[in-house]
Order: C-alpha cells, then structure tokens, then sequence
C-alpha cells in the first residue's frame, strides 16, 4: 500500500509540474472595493501590507526616471534564455515573476535569471486566481514556489505579484484579502503600471507604445510575458522599449533598487535548503517517471485485453470440442480408484468429506492420512467406520508426504486427490477419470467451487474461481499448458507420478509444482468441467490473505525450479516457451502491475478529466463484466453474485498486488514461508452439492 500511495504522490507531482493538478484557469469577476483603502487604490504598484502595516498597509510608487521591467508566467525554455540575451546586452537587469511549476521543470534558467543579477519573485505554483480558492490554498501555493526556488537556486524571495493581476486600482474585495494574507506572510505585493498585452500578440508597436509613460519622466513598473505561448513579439518589442527609455534618461532597476530595500532574493541555509532541494529531486523525478508510467499502464493494458480475448476465444473453442454430440475420451473408464485424503486437523469437514465420497457412482477406496492432527480428526474417520475407508496416522510431515503416503498405500492405478475441506458430488470421480481413456493423459483438473458462497468474501472468491481459475484451464487445456491441477480435485496416473518422483515439498505449491513436473515429462494434462468439487474457502481476509500469499510464493517457486524448461524439446519445451510465460505473464506479472489502472483512474478523476477516466475505468470494468458473466454462462452458475463484482475487482487487485510483492520481497530476500494452516468451519455440508450444483 505504501508503494501505491508513494506512486500516487508522485503522479501528483510531477502533475503539478506539468500544470494538471490542481489547475484552474478560473478568474475572478471585479466585485466592489469598499473594503480596500482608498490610498492605496490611488497609490503606487508596490504594495506593503507587511507585519505592523497589515492594518494599515502603504504602497510605493517606482521613482521618476526610473523603469522596472517584469516578466510573468516563466520560465520558458524557448523564450526566456533569448529575453535574458537581450538583456545582458542592454546591461538591464529585470524582475522575473515566476511560477512554482515552472521552476521545477526548468530549474537551470531559475540559476541563469539569479547569475545574471535579476530579481525573482512568486507567481504562484499553478497559477490560479486566488480570489477563488482558500487561505489555506494561498498558503500552499507560495509555500511550494519557494521550495522550489530554494531547491533549485538556493534562494527566497519576498515579492509576489498575484495571478491575473493588473494596476493596483484594480484591487477590489475579493483581491484585497490575498493582498493582506500575503502581507501578513511577509511579501511585498507588485501590481503594475503599464500592461502591455504582449500575451494577446497585438504587434511590436503596440507592445512599444502600450509600455511607455503617459507623462515625461514618470516611473513605471511594466508587465511582459516570458512564457504561456508565442513572445516572438514581446522579444521584439523587448529591445526597442529600453532603447526608447534610455534615449529619454530612464534608467533600469529591480525593485530592489528601485525602492532602495535591498535585494528581495535572500539565500537560504540548511533544513529549507535541504527541503527544497528533495521537492525538487522528488518533482523531477516524477516527470521522467510519468513516461514509464504511461508505458506501464499500457503493458497492463494490452495484457488485460490479450488475457480476456484469449480466455473468451479459447474458452469456445474447448466449449465446442468438449461438449459437441458423440464427444468422448475413448471408452468408458470404469476401473477402481483411489481417492487419497491428507488430512491436518480437519475435525470440523472430514465426515462431510469422506460422506460426500460414500455416494460416488465410480468404484472407489478412500485413503485417509492423518498428518498428526492434534483434533480428534482420526477419531472421527474411525467412528465413521465406512467399509471403503482406510485411516493411516503419521507423525507430522506436510501436505507433499501425507499425499505420498496414500499413493504408496493405494490399490488402485488411477490416484484421485482431495482437501479434507473438500466435498465431492457423487459423479465427480467417475467426470474426474474419464480422460484417462486417452493414454497420453497422465492428468486431469477438476472443477473447484466456493461451497461458503453466502458471504461477501465468500461471494468474491466464487467469482475468482469461476472466472479466473476455470476460465482459465479451459485456455490452458486448449494451448496444452496447464499450470496447475487444483488440490481440492485432480486425478493422477500412478505411473506418471512415479516418473516424476511423486509429491515434491521443495515448493509450497506442490499441486503446482507437480503439475509442471508433468508436462516436462511428456504428460499431457486436461479439464474436466463435470468434475465438480466443493471446497471451503477462506471466511475472512486475514485468511485469505495467507492462503494466496502462499499460493504466490510456491508459484514462484515452481517457475524458477522449472525454468529450464524454456530450453527443453518437445512437450516439456512447450510448456516452457508457453506455459511458464503465461504463468509469469497472467499470474504474477499482470497482478502486479493491475493497480496502475485504479492510481491511473484516481489520478485522472481528481486531477485530469473525470468523465473521460471514469469512462476508460469502467470500459475496463464492462470488460471484466462480460468475461465473468460468460464464465459463469459455461459453468452454468446463476449470475447474480456478479453484483459484486466492481468492488471485488478492485479489492482483489489491491490485494494481489500486495501479495505479490510481499512473496517477491520474500524471494529476493531469501525468506523460508512457513505452511500456514487455515482455520476451517465445516459449514459446506452435503447439501451444497445439490443446492448449490450447477443447472
């Protein structure tokens, strides 16, 4: 989570940097001035509202004879290294007015306007009319400008000319407040004398005569423009003005000067120095973040959009193959098996389980391990006393070898396994065996559902099985790449568990693990969509949040120890040119990087354009909607769970993501995850089997 919201402020950031966040292009309509002292209305452009005087502020006119030339709204790489040439070679030294965006982005003409002896001073960081926004926004904004400048340029400044200001007698009641707030911070206010219009590109002549005095001699403070578009004509203009001063005896000052108050720029030391300097590291960082970012959001764009295409494409195409007229593996599969139930403290769902077995159509003996259980889970098997149910008890040695166990113990070639939270229909083994018809087929993936689906959690998870997890093998059965055979209910040939050393627990995903085992072995490994199990999920986000941290974590584990399949031949080779990349693509990559698309939407609508992010935001979510209908359309389930799905989209993708990156942190790190136990209800009983089955 600290990573999402770092990467959100760093949107904000370089958001800011680019004048999209917080931008308003607003101005404030001229209210009355009744509140705003007659002096000063009459005054000169220079306001002092400062400290004592905040009561009763004074303004200063520019002295006769005397010209400062301000520049507002840089500054701009195009227009202001030319300004400050034309005005190196006229020996004039000016007052650049300019905004907190624009220093962080052009940080180097910030340090060239302070080398060349020019005055800087706020224009604000975006650029709005503060007569429309809070003291609390005023504040901010001038707070960021002078990090900015302290960052950049190791410098304060006490001047501040207000957005779309104009002369003083301008000022009205709206104004007058920021004019007073920025007072009582410290700021001395510049308004001006002679508005040029330059921004509106009137012509050079216009510009000329708009900057010159109205009477011989008199002072003036004039307003040009550096930035916020095309100044070919203010740069013009710019040479002309001084020479028509200076013929007349003008002479050309800083405010500073022109007051005789001394530099307005003062250096800055230690912490706000320091301050500075990381706002501005941070800010440019996020721009040249914001292009990786985009390009980001587009890998996880295009792989959504390839995933749903293939699964929604593939997914008919098995539909067809699978449930067209006189289909079949071969002939009828009828031999005995052997269902092998590892079972760890389960007291609360081994007699659900093993009843749900006592009613299987398909020839079967049931194998129960008990991997030292410390509840009465043994005791229940024996109580039960059922004619095809064998108990063995072992001290406590993990999943892998409680299912090595029963295999070694089973009478039968055909091995079926199951959780002991599990319940089985009565025709799921028979659905679970019939491809072993097919000789090649050394596999088979059953149907999982969420039996607790009366629970909000229990709701989402039902929609994460029906469309991600069967969705999804019916895409894998089709590119003949499953990844993994579900522990809950999966059907194994003894001989092919052989070949690959049965159970491993070198992972924690060991149904995954042996799945890719398979496969490079030369298995072939199918879905069966009628074998339909039961299982408990999780009831509580704690749970579930150890349940997929550790299917994460032994994903990985079983993609880097079957790397080398990437360089294997045939159908090992296969899986590992196709499988392997899918799994890392959909299973880790994807939920990885699926948050960008929420920061991205949260961004937009904040910052940018709410409609048109909130349109792209919920295209995506209309998208995951039909996938998840369709999916629940194959698997013949009543839709109505869907209703929750925007919330569990949202909510899983947060929750992925920060799964992901713990069991990453936990690889790279070369953590050891421990097998977490959840703590099971027994709340799916028989009856979910036919309640809640499928019509």
């Amino acid at each position: 989570m600290t990573v999402l919201v770092t990467l959100l402020a760093l949107m904000v950031l370089r958001g800011m940097a680019n004048n999209e966040v917080f931008h308003d292009e607003r101005i404030a309509v001229s209210v009355d001035k009744g509140t705003v002292p007659r002096s000063l209305l009459e005054g000169g452009p220079i306001v002092d509202a400062r400290g004592a005087r905040n009561d009763k502020p004074v303004s200063y006119t520019i002295p006769e004879k005397t010209v400062v030339l301000s520049f507002d709204d840089g500054p701009s790489p195009q227009w202001t290294p030319r300004i400050l040439k034309v005005l190196a070679d006229q020996h004039v030294r000016a007052d650049f007015f300019v905004t907190g965006a624009m220093t962080t982005r052009y940080p180097a003409l910030i340090r060239q306007i302070v080398a060349g002896g020019h005055e800087i001073g706020a224009h604000t960081f975006t650029h709005p009319d503060l007569a429309l926004h809070s003291g609390t926004r005023l504040t901010w904004e001038l707070g960021e400008t002078q990090l900015a400048l302290a960052g950049v340029a190791g410098v304060h400044t006490s001047l501040f000319r207000p957005p779309y200001s104009s002369t003083v007698d301008a000022l009205d009641d709206w104004s007058w407040p920021v004019t007073k707030q920025v007072g009582s911070d410290g700021y001395l206010v510049a308004f001006i004398d002679k508005d040029t219009d330059d921004w509106k590109r009137p012509g050079v002549n216009a510009i000329v005569k708009a900057a010159l005095p109205e009477l011989a001699g008199q002072g003036a403070m004039i307003l040009l423009h550096d930035a916020g578009g095309n100044r070919l004509q203010t740069l013009a203009a710019l040479p002309i003005i001084i020479e028509k001063f200076k013929s007349e005896g003008y002479t050309f000052k800083t405010i500073g000067e022109a007051l005789g108050t001394g530099p307005a720029n003062t250096r800055v030391t230690g912490y706000s120095l320091w301050a500075g300097k990381a706002f501005v590291w941070c800010t440019s960082f996020s721009v040249r973040l914001m292009p990786w970012l985009v390009a980001l959001l587009a890998v996880v764009g295009v792989l959504v959009f390839v995933r749903f295409a293939m699964m929604l494409v593939l997914s008919v195409v098995h539909v067809r193959r699978t449930r067209k007229p006189g289909f079949s593996w071969g002939d009828p599969v009828t031999e005995p098996v052997t269902v092998v139930v590892p079972a760890y403290n389960e007291q609360e769902c081994i007699s659900n389980t093993l009843l749900s077995l006592a009613r299987s159509d398909h020839p079967i003996e049931v194998i129960v391990v008990d991997d030292g259980s410390t509840d009465d889970t043994a005791a229940i098997v024996e109580e039960l006393d059922l004619p095809m149910v064998r108990l063995i008890r072992q001290p406590n040695s993990g999943k892998p070898a409680a299912l090595n166990t029963g295999v070694a113990a089973a009478s039968n070639d055909l091995i079926t396994m199951m959780d002991g939270d599990t319940v089985f229909e009565p025709a799921t083994v028979h659905e679970l065996v019939q491809p072993f018809a097919d000789p090649r087929i050394g596999a088979v993936a059953g149907n999982a559902k969420v039996g607790n689906r009366d629970t909000l959690i229990g709701a989402w998870q039902h929609i994460e099985y029906v469309m991600g997890f069967n969705l999804d093998r019916r895409m894998y059965d089709v590119l003949s790449c499953m990844p993994t055979i579900p522990g809950a209910v999966g059907a194994f040939r003894r001989e092919a568990l052989d070949q690959v050393g049965g159970m491993s627990d070198e992972t924690l995903a060991e149904d995954t693990d042996v799945t890719m085992a398979l496969q490079r072995a030369g298995w072939k490994i199918v879905y069966a969509e009628n074998a339909r199990a039961w299982t408990e999920a999780p009831g509580s986000m704690s749970q579930l949040w150890s349940q997929r941290y550790r299917w994460s974590y032994g994903t990985m584990q079983a993609m880097w120890k079957h790397r080398h399949a990437v360089l294997e031949r045939g159908a090992g080779g296969h899986f590992g040119r196709v499988g392997l990349p899918f799994v890392a693509l959909f299973m880790v990559l994807t939920p990885l990087l699926a948050p960008a698309i929420d920061i991205a939407m949260v961004y937009g609508v904040v910052f940018v354009d709410p409609y048109k992010s909130l349109g792209a935001w919920f295209a995506v979510l209309a998208l995951q909607g039909f996938c998840a209908w369709w999916s629940f359309h194959l698997d013949r389930e009543k839709p109505w769970h869907l209703v929750t799905l925007p919330v569990q989209q949202v909510v899983y993708r947060i929750l992925m993501y920060m799964v992901l990156l713990q069991s990453w942190i936990t690889a790279l790190t070369g953590g050891r995850l421990r097998w977490q136990k959840l703590r099971r209800t027994g709340e799916v009983g028989l009856d979910v089997t036919t309640a809640a089955r499928p019509s």
